[in-house]
């Protein structure tokens, strides 16, 4: 397995865009400090059956859906974001969910600090594209993580992305498709790109919102 330098990375993006509601505020005081892990310490695998980690939950809509379908399951949900934050939040509380952990900050320090052969799965969905070409280098999809979640998920765990973003798509295909990759994964749903099941892939408000066409990816470590 070719192992992985682990370097130090700024986060690029927003953190937040608007205030908080009292209700929002509330939650952070409150709840928050017991949803919320702040290292792989935090996670006690042995209490659930698998662990799952979205990469950026946005406003929850998936996590939360995932979460109340399989209750036996945890999911952890990394956001930078405090806006996501307050509103998966908000969706925990009004559904009683106890089974989602949120880490506050950047998915690839986190995924670093777990054991390998951690998660059943992951899921990427609507990363931003970072279009510009001087900023390829900010997109979450490089070699390095590909290689990184590789190491963390379990044997036949898969990798769900998507992305409505024409250029992202081929920038997915052109690297995964990269012959050193296909000892690790497996591609045969690689180049499928029709909608799956709503049971099995909840819709996220960026894929609602979305005016382009949106293309799904499946990997399944080998």
């Amino acid at each position: 397995m070719e192992k992985v330098a682990i370097i130090d990375e700024r986060f690029y993006g927003r953190l937040k865009t608007r205030s908080l509601t009292v209700k929002q505020k509330a939650l952070f005081d409150t709840m928050f400090k017991d949803v919320s892990i702040s290292s792989g310490d935090d996670i006690n695998e042995k209490e659930y059956k698998k662990i799952f980690l979205e990469i950026g939950f946005g406003s929850g809509e998936h996590i939360t859906q995932l979460a109340v379908n399989t209750p036996s399951s945890l999911f952890i949900g990394c956001e930078p974001f405090i806006n996501g934050i307050a509103s998966l939040l908000s969706k925990i509380d009004e559904s009683g969910i106890s089974n989602i952990r949120i880490y506050h900050g950047d998915a690839k320090k986190l995924i670093r600090e777990v054991p390998d052969n951690f998660f059943s799965g992951a899921f990427l969905l609507f990363p931003d594209p970072w279009p510009k070409r001087r900023h390829l280098k900010r997109r979450f999809i490089q070699e390095r993580t590909i290689l990184e979640v590789h190491n963390k998920l379990k044997k036949e765990g898969y990798w769900r992305m998507a992305t409505d973003h024409e250029e992202y798509k081929n920038w997915i295909l052109k690297l995964f498709n990269q012959e050193k990759f296909k000892e690790f994964f497996d591609l045969d749903m690689l180049g499928k790109f029709s909608r799956p099941d709503l049971d099995f892939w909840p819709k996220t408000r960026y894929e609602e919102k979305a005016t382009n066409e949106v293309w799904y990816f499946t990997c399944i470590k080998k």
